[in-house]
């Protein structure tokens, strides 16, 4: 297998499985309520609006020195999707960094599980090589900061677009 060519994933309670186009029928569901929303802006996708969507990020970036990677968190015990994560990888000189995010629905948060996928993510993007690993953090959202620093990013004084940059290895 190449580097950061997306892989199944596992954890204690998790699977992270590549993300397929058919995975949107049951991620709608998913990622429907509003409330995620909050600090990521927009509404819930339609169906027919996150099939396109889950089309274009299978195919992948159209940009050489960018790969894009996606996944969909599922419980083991039942297989059940619960979320999201993504990574954004990019050529840095020799190297790669990696920006990343999670999204986990509504019924399944303050469980473990976002920091438990994020803490898979970010140990599976080192050991194919990123760093730095980034994540962009609104300033209101105190579960996603946990998350990421449970992830082992710290904050740093940056921001992008308005969000505080998490990053590994910040002093």
């Amino acid at each position: 297998m190449k580097a950061f060519e997306a892989a199944t994933i596992t954890t204690q309670r998790l699977v992270l499985t590549p993300l397929r186009q058919a995975d949107a029928d049951a991620m709608v569901d998913v990622l429907g309520d509003e409330q995620l929303h909050e600090f990521i802006g927009g509404h819930p996708a339609s169906h027919a609006d996150l099939r396109r969507r889950y089309e274009q990020l299978v195919a992948g970036s159209p940009d050489p020195d960018q790969i894009w990677l996606n996944w969909i968190v599922r419980r083991s015990v039942d297989q059940e999707p619960i979320g999201t994560v993504q990574a954004t990888v990019t050529r840095l000189g020799d190297g790669w960094a990696a920006a990343i995010a999670w999204v986990i629905g509504m019924p399944w948060q303050a469980q473990g599980f976002a920091s438990e996928a994020a803490r898979a993510l970010v140990s599976w993007l080192r050991g194919q090589g990123a760093d730095p690993i980034t994540a962009n953090i609104h300033h209101d959202h105190h579960a996603s900061a946990k998350v990421a620093a449970r992830a082992g990013l710290t904050a740093t004084a940056e921001e992008v677009d308005g969000e505080q940059v998490w990053r590994t290895g910040a002093d």
